[in-house]
């Protein structure tokens, strides 16, 4: 970046919206020679041992292109969160490539990718979208559900980038949502949208007052204390 001395890094996978540090700019755009896999294992944020969520990763593909976000790091403890997040915690390794503005304002300049390769210990390899879908769908961690993993990123993807189409994780999307729909999942829940629940009492009534109660209203059949989940 002509403006800039620090180090920039390439985000493709939950670092477009869940970074999880303070960054200086930001650039949406491209780097070419990487395509987006889902080949990933992962235990440590969207699984568990024995039980690993489906990630992204990049693997080397000439003709490929993937679009992400460049992000500015500032300081050590930007680089050292994320070799923490990335390498020893996830079983990713660094590259170095060429990062392209999706507005072309800017020259081409240097970013730091982390990629997984079949090397590491959490490498799950390719798989049908519907298989890798079905493994999602059946995946959470300590960071939430493997699905908001997925459907976050495609979010993003469209609102960011709605003229980039992008297979394999459209693919993937799509065999997420129907599964969920076809299993009566709550998609909210999976998200992470949390519910707030309110206790609320009921008075006890008397024969006859429940009586002409009966007339009027059916809301005096929960006699006990009673759970409401509201939805925010």
């Amino acid at each position: 970046m002509e403006d800039s001395t620090n180090l920039w890094v390439f985000g493709y996978g939950s670092l477009v919206w869940k970074p999880g540090f303070q960054h200086g700019k930001l650039l949406v755009g491209y780097v070419n020679g990487f395509a987006r896999r889902f080949w990933q294992g992962n235990e440590t944020h969207r699984g568990t041992p024995g039980k690993p969520g489906r990630v992204a990763t990049l693997i080397e593909e000439a003709k490929s292109t993937t679009y992400g976000v460049a992000m500015e790091l500032q300081g050590e403890e930007a680089l050292d969160y994320l070799n923490n997040r990335e390498m020893t915690l996830g079983g990713y390794i660094q590259k170095i490539t060429m990062f392209h503005t999706a507005d072309d304002k800017h020259p081409p300049f240097p970013v730091l990718v982390f990629v997984a390769t079949s090397k590491s210990s959490f490498w799950l390899g390719p798989a049908e979208p519907h298989v890798i879908a079905e493994q999602v769908v059946t995946s959470s961690g300590p960071s939430g559900h493997n699905v908001e993993y997925v459907l976050r990123l495609a979010d993003w993807f469209h609102t960011a980038l709605p003229s980039v189409h992008d297979e394999h994780l459209f693919s993937i999307e799509v065999h997420v949502r129907i599964k969920v729909k076809e299993r009566n999942l709550c998609l909210k829940t999976l998200m992470g949208e949390k519910e707030a629940v309110v206790e609320t009492r009921v008075v006890e009534l008397d024969d006859r007052s429940r009586t002409a109660a009966r007339r009027r209203t059916f809301a005096y059949t929960c006699e006990k204390k009673c759970m409401k989940c509201i939805k925010l």
